[in-house]
């Protein structure tokens, strides 16, 4: 068995960015930008009003001075004259500032009576223009790679990019095998369980950015995997879950081996995980699973994900750690790193860490109401409440 650290960095070994295409800036939410985005012009393009009021010369501002109305500026139109001494326009937010203005006299601060304003005592400090290019200037830059998030595409919009260059999304064949098992709404034999790991896999990839497929279960029988592992040969990555172990219905490295399979390693000092391979077949990456449906979840979180940021361009990394404190007794780890189901909450104001209770790796219940996996490396002594411990959220 090799470490976690030295299986995730022949994991990643096998993954580069893939190609890119180009896309519309209304479907590119949650994409990774491949090549910068670079702004067309300045925003906003003018100075603007950021009240509704009066544009005026600051000088001429002092208590009870009249001051005369010539025009009115509003957004999507503004005025074209030139403000001269004591005079006034009336003005929106977004607006331009005309010739001549240098402040907002916000409309609280005076009183109309017909086309003359009269500047009230006590009067807002604040001059309230946006100056041009106060958000961004023209040729200022969104540097990639970048995972594009909702406030990127509003900011993207008003840079006017219309189109970006983007990573195209890879595409994992999941490959779930064993007789015992059948898909979610058929009716299992008496030896049957359904199959959930493919799906809980596909959800774990989809948000991650990538394509899941899910292929047919693959029967105990090689002829069958075969078939199945064929359909999946144009994917960027397959993944088995199952049939990796030592059993005698455990077919994968067999098949796989058989078709050619370049295997990078097999088993990993890891709890839940320790029957996980990694290699090359064909042209796709392979990776396979334990068939243990929380095992299987575990790993996609700590090898599967950061393979697929590998090939959307994000580089090549675990994910991320942050520590917290635990928030109950632990005895001392085993000699296999070990990644337990937690629950993240905050008392008195700390972050708190708390493993569950059950660990067994076949419990997804456990899995569904845990956001962390408390991470212990081998061989780690006992552990108390207090303690700062590091997690992966999930």
């Amino acid at each position: 068995m090799i470490s976690v650290a030295e299986a995730l960095a022949k994991v990643l070994d096998l993954f580069e960015p893939l190609g890119t295409e180009v896309i519309p800036l209304r479907d590119a939410a949650g994409r990774v930008l491949a090549q910068d985005a670079v702004a067309a012009f300045n925003q906003p393009p003018f100075a603007s009003s950021a009240m509704d009021g009066y544009a005026v010369r600051d000088v001429d501002l002092f208590t009870g001075a009249p001051l005369q109305v010539i025009g009115e500026s509003a957004a999507g139109g503004s005025f074209d004259g030139e403000l001269a001494p004591k005079q006034a326009v009336r003005i929106f937010t977004g607006a331009p500032v005309p010739t001549g203005a240098d402040r907002i006299l916000i409309q609280e601060d005076c009183s109309r009576s017909g086309d003359i304003i009269t500047v009230s005592d006590g009067i807002d400090p604040s001059f309230y223009i946006r100056p041009a290019g106060g958000d961004f200037k023209a040729g200022d830059v969104m540097a990639a790679p970048r995972v594009l998030s909702a406030g990127d595409i509003a900011l993207l919009a008003s840079m006017n990019c219309a189109r970006l260059v983007v990573h195209r999304k890879p595409v994992v064949a999941l490959v779930a095998t064993g007789d015992e098992l059948v898909m979610p709404g058929e009716t299992p034999g008496a030896s049957q369980i359904i199959s959930s790991n493919n799906f809980g896999l596909k959800a774990l990839i989809e948000a991650n950015g990538g394509i899941a497929r899910i292929l047919p279960i693959a029967a105990d029988d090689p002829d069958a995997l075969r078939a199945v592992l064929d359909l999946g040969a144009d994917a960027d990555v397959i993944v088995t879950l199952g049939g990796a172990s030592v059993g005698d219905h455990d077919l994968v490295r067999q098949v796989a081996t058989e078709a050619g399979l370049e295997q990078s390693f097999y088993k990993v000092a890891m709890r839940p995980g320790k029957p996980l391979m990694a290699g090359r077949l064909g042209n796709s990456a392979m990776i396979g699973l334990p068939g243990n449906p929380v095992s299987s979840m575990v790993c996609g979180t700590v090898f599967l994900v950061p393979a697929l940021r590998a090939m959307l361009g994000l580089g090549k990394a675990p994910m991320p750690r942050e520590v917290a404190m635990l928030g109950t007794d632990i005895g001392a780890n085993g000699p296999r790193s070990h990644y337990m189901r937690a629950q993240l909450s905050i008392v008195d104001g700390h972050l708190n860490c708390t493993p569950e209770s059950r660990q067994d790796s076949s419990l997804l219940s456990v899995l569904s109401r845990s956001d962390a996996l408390l991470v212990r490396e081998e061989n780690d002594p006992p552990r108390k409440a207090g303690d700062m411990v590091p997690f992966i959220r999930l």
